[in-house]
């Protein structure tokens, strides 16, 4: 189940809510640097803030809140000046995680991530079905203060959803991981381990930038991260992946040259979701059948220390 750090005082508190403010808005500044116009609205195919923001919950409890809420408000007014009606946006980011986080803790989610039950409560507790509360919230403003054209409320809003989810997927599963990962200590491990990320990066540039149909060569790369890394391998992977096929989309180039901004953001967050769910289910499996594997071993070897107690030379002594 998901476990929180117990606080210790109101400066340590103070000190986390900052924290997760500032590491809202600077993910949410990087988030900007590949953004797109979707019918007149700005938006992002990947918004790290509401990974970040799930994370930060799920280590700290829900006391973190005011962190997320000031954390929406430096971005949007980094973007544009802050409006009374854009409260409606730092409602619908902050309830989202929350949202996220209770429900999460209803299915008694564990960070570790360690069973495929915990990757599908990732996916659609934390990510596809919370996520809802801050698409309708942003794009419900921006319709209300007469920015979005109501015929077009649905093509914003979808961007706002796969924007999110996307942060969910492929940000919070990274963050669990790197707060307990240790480095490989064998160097073949570890050269492994750079060989997978140099060829991940490499093979995605190629790919989303030819002219012919590549990207699926990205799927036997994670396919060999969750096997041989599990989630310290496949998370770090899809995030690569996903933000170099974001900038190749946003540029137009290879597979997403020549077609419609629609296209390319269903084609790319098709991608997105794609790379994210082959890295975290496939962790979790294997994970999990590891898991397996180690207690079948040690209740054999405990049966084993039975049975030599019990056989005849033994007993007689």
């Amino acid at each position: 189940m998901v476990r929180t750090v117990q606080w210790r005082g109101p400066s340590e508190a103070l000190l986390r809510i900052l924290g997760v403010a500032a590491a809202y808005y600077l993910s949410g500044r990087l988030g900007l640097l590949r953004q797109v116009v979707v019918e007149g609205s700005v938006v992002t195919p990947l918004w790290p803030p509401t990974g970040i923001a799930l994370a930060a919950l799920l280590w700290f409890g829900p006391r973190v809140w005011p962190g997320i809420a000031l954390g929406t408000y430096l971005a949007i007014e980094g973007i544009s000046a802050f409006r009374p009606v854009d409260l409606l946006i730092v409602l619908g980011n902050t309830l989202a995680p929350l949202c996220a986080y209770a429900l999460l803790r209803l299915v008694g989610f564990r960070p570790e991530l360690d069973r495929l039950r915990e990757g599908l409560a990732l996916v659609f507790a934390g990510g596809l079905l919370p996520t809802l509360v801050s698409a309708t919230g942003g794009a419900g403003t921006l319709l209300l203060t007469g920015d979005l054209p109501s015929a077009k409320f649905w093509g914003v809003w979808s961007a706002w959803w796969a924007g999110d989810t996307m942060g969910v997927l492929l940000v919070t599963p990274l963050l669990l991981v790197l707060r307990g990962a240790r480095p490989p200590r064998d160097p073949y491990r570890v050269a492994e381990a750079l060989a997978l990320m140099a060829a991940a990066g490499v093979v995605t540039a190629v790919a989303a930038h030819s002219s012919l149909s590549l990207l699926f060569l990205v799927f036997p790369l994670l396919i060999w991260a969750a096997v041989r890394f599990q989630l310290a391998g496949s998370a770090p992977c899809a995030l690569l992946v996903s933000v170099v096929a974001v900038g190749a989309a946003i540029d137009r180039a290879g597979p997403f040259a020549h077609h419609s901004l629609l296209e390319i953001m269903v084609n790319l967050q098709a991608l997105n979701g794609a790379a994210a769910l082959t890295g975290l289910l496939l962790s979790a499996m294997v994970t999990e059948q590891n898991n397996v594997r180690l207690k079948i071993e040690e209740v054999c070897e405990d049966l084993a220390e039975v049975v030599a107690h019990l056989a005849p030379g033994r007993r007689d002594e």
